[in-house]
């Protein structure tokens, strides 16, 4: 196998998978090295069209094979999924603290199995370090990323209805999903009692009108069985989308079974001339060598690689000149909001399995910090309402007639939110390397240390009020505030570790991405967040990573990495 290229891509996820249509598209040879095992489009979706009854045990793993995802298993995986999932007998991690750390181990890692929610940032969230006075600044502004947000919405696909609010651009859009009769409900009280708040449909990477891209992705058969991987491609993923068009070029070589340990680099030069690979088969070590470098294989596992590429020149990690490595570790938090029966509407049903919810935008310290409130930034809502299951048909004990009527029969109306909340930056909050424990590939073992704090639980003891006010304002009845007390790691959005700033004593990236002192190194999945902002991160993840590969194409090109 050749072992020479123009980039290498780390992983191929989200980001890798953007990394590598880019970087092929731009007429580089690249290699996408990936730790996980092949997974085709359509062709190793086992489960895609499996209904319940086609599954073992309903469709719940045993307690015997749970045994292998002792960590991942916190998310609720099931036999339609699981496969999708890392093997934490496998890939272990360690915690001082509970974190969840949730991973996909395949071609594609987890754009098989992420949620699809899409939104932009706005200026609040990219200025709101420098005006609270938290962490560092970040290196750029809305307006330069804007172009490149609307650059991925176009190839990705998203539906959404525009608002016009300044705290949540509105993206280039598909027809949006619909509410159903009681989020409407729900959606016109919010309108009439309170003056800083809106309802809207989730803005999703779903194809809800036509196809995309030449590949064959076509609309959203409103199945709900995303995360078993979609034959339509309707939702965005890298195996339907970047990775084939990237193949397309001629230019792409995909390597699965990679396990990448550090990044190989050359003190006189100053530039890394490559990665060091153990193949998690055979476990042989191979080194391939390139101009450009993007680590894409998710915040936690990239900045590992780097913690592990150490050298004379970085006896602490490659690029960590700041100290800055493997701290400010960061994440949505959620698990709690309310929930509520609604009377009414029992001639009313809805149609399909729609793949999304409704959202409430943030409307908390818009421009800084609001009065009355003890918490700085803020949060928003993801939510739905449904009708209950014919499961109380069981419970009657009745017979003939009676019994027949009544299992034809669908239970009422109930409605939900929970909410996501914006995590501060702490430097305390950080992962490291165990090197007394070592794994099969070599590598040591990744430690978290990480917690929420004061601004966080005050966060959300305030959208727990706020959102069973808004749905007893709506006339729901029974209205509960629920708390699953979920750790850091539960939203499944970690971010930092190495981010990105103005100075390079206190940040690991510049505005492109690239580690200060290694320019041909680029890093951009959540590693490089500087703050979380509240909306859900991949769609920023995506803009970044084709800007950085512009940004490094029009470098290489001037000879200047």
């Amino acid at each position: 196998m050749n072992k020479n290229f123009d980039a290498i891509v780390v992983g191929s996820g989200i980001s890798g998978g953007w990394a590598a249509k880019e970087l092929c598209e731009k007429g580089l040879k690249t290699l996408v090295l990936e730790r996980g095992r092949m997974v085709k489009h359509i062709e190793d979706y086992p489960t895609m069209n499996l209904d319940p009854w086609d599954v073992k045990h309903g469709g719940r793993t045993t307690q015997e094979e749970l045994k292998n995802y002792n960590k991942q298993k916190r998310w609720g995986i099931h036999e339609g999924n699981r496969h999708f999932y890392n093997k934490d007998s496998e890939y272990d991690y360690d915690e001082i603290k509970p974190f969840d750390w949730i991973r996909g181990t395949q071609v594609g890692g987890r754009s098989l199995i992420w949620g699809r929610q899409t939104y932009r940032w706005s200026d609040d969230d990219f200025e709101a370090n420098l005006r609270d006075g938290i962490a560092v600044d970040w290196p750029v502004r809305y307006k330069e990323i804007a172009p490149w947000y609307s650059y991925v919405e176009k190839f990705i696909g998203v539906s959404g209805e525009a608002l016009n609010l300044p705290q949540l651009p509105d993206s280039e859009f598909l027809p949006p999903m619909e509410l159903n009769c009681v989020e409407k409900e729900l959606q016109s009280s919010i309108a009439k009692n309170y003056t800083d708040r809106v309802l809207t449909i989730g803005r999703v990477a779903h194809i809800t009108e036509g196809t995309k891209n030449g590949s064959g992705r076509k609309a959203c058969q409103y199945r709900n069985r995303c995360d078993r991987g979609c034959p339509y491609g309707a939702y965005f993923s890298s195996n339907s989308s970047t990775i084939p068009v990237a193949e397309k070029t001629g230019k792409l070589t995909l390597r699965p079974n990679s396990v990448v340990s550090e990044v190989i680099y050359n003190k006189d030069k100053k530039r890394a001339t490559g990665v060091r690979v153990v193949n998690t088969v055979t476990k042989e070590i191979s080194e391939f060598k390139a101009k450009i470098i993007f680590l894409c294989a998710s915040s936690m596992a990239s900045t590992a690689i780097l913690m592990n590429s150490k050298s004379d020149r970085f006896p602490n990690g490659l690029g960590d000149d700041s100290g800055e490595l493997g701290h400010n570790i960061m994440d949505h938090q959620l698990g709690s909001g309310a929930s509520g029966n609604y009377e009414g509407y029992k001639d009313r049903y809805y149609y399909g399995r729609r793949p999304n919810g409704f959202y409430i935008p943030r409307f908390r310290n818009i421009g800084g910090k609001s009065k009355n409130l003890d918490f700085i930034r803020g949060y928003g809502y993801q939510g739905g309402a449904s009708r209950g299951d014919w499961s109380k048909a069981i419970k009657e004990l009745s017979y003939g007639s009676d019994f027949k009527n009544a299992i034809l029969e669908p239970g009422g109306w109930s409605i939900g939110m929970g909410g996501f909340g914006e995590v501060l930056p702490y430097h305390e909050n950080r992962m490291f390397l165990d090197y007394n424990k070592i794994d099969s590939y070599g590598l040591p073992k990744i430690v978290f240390d990480a917690e929420f704090k004061e601004n966080e639980k005050k966060m959300k003891e305030d959208w727990k009020i706020q959102a069973a006010e808004m749905l007893e304002n709506a006339g729901c009845k029974d209205v509960t505030i629920n708390d699953s007390n979920a750790p850091i790691g539960k939203g499944i959005h970690e971010m930092g570790t190495a981010r990105m700033g103005r100075d390079p004593k206190t940040s690991v990236l510049n505005k492109y991405n690239q580690i200060h002192s290694v320019k041909n190194v680029f890093v951009t999945d959540g590693a490089f967040m500087t703050s979380s902002g509240t909306q859900n991160p991949s769609l920023t993840y995506m803009a970044f990573t084709a800007r950085a590969v512009d940004h490094a194409v029009s470098e290489l090109k001037k000879l200047n990495i």
